[in-house]
C-alpha cells in the first residue's frame, strides 16, 4: 500500500523513529512513474523497519522547499532522527535503492 507523507503529516511520521525514505515525485512526471512500482515495492519489504513514503511536489510546499527539491523525482533517505544521509535524482534501479536503504539499517 502507497503511504502518503504530506506538510500536515511530516512531524508525525518524523516521531514514529524509524528510518526514513522520501519519494518527491509529481504525477505529470515520467520518471516518477518508472520508479512508483519500485517504491511501493520496497515499502512492502521494508515495512516495520524503514517507513517509505511519497510526497507530491505540486501539493506539499513546505517540504519540497525544505528539503531543496529542485527535480523529479528525488528520494531522499534519513536515519531516524531525520538527518538526511543520502538523496537521489532520477530514475534509479531496485538494487541501487536497496543498497541506499540497507544503509539506513
Amino acid at each position: 500500500m502507497e503511504k502518503i507523507i504530506t506538510d500536515k503529516n511530516f512531524e508525525n511520521v518524523l516521531a514514529e523513529g524509524l528510518p526514513l525514505v522520501i519519494d518527491f515525485s509529481a504525477t505529470w512526471c515520467g520518471p516518477c512513474q518508472k520508479i512508483a512500482p519500485i517504491i511501493e515495492q520496497l515499502s512492502g519489504d521494508y515495512d516495520g523497519r524503514v517507513n517509505i513514503y511519497k510526497c507530491d511536489v505540486d501539493e506539499n510546499d513546505e517540504l519540497t522547499a525544505k528539503y531543496g527539491i529542485r527535480n523529479v523525482p528525488t528520494v531522499i533517505f534519513m536515519d531516524k532522527d531525520g538527518n538526511i544521509v543520502d538523496k537521489h535524482v532520477g530514475v534509479a534501479s531496485k538494487k541501487d535503492f536497496v543498497e541506499k536503504i540497507e544503509a539506513l539499517i
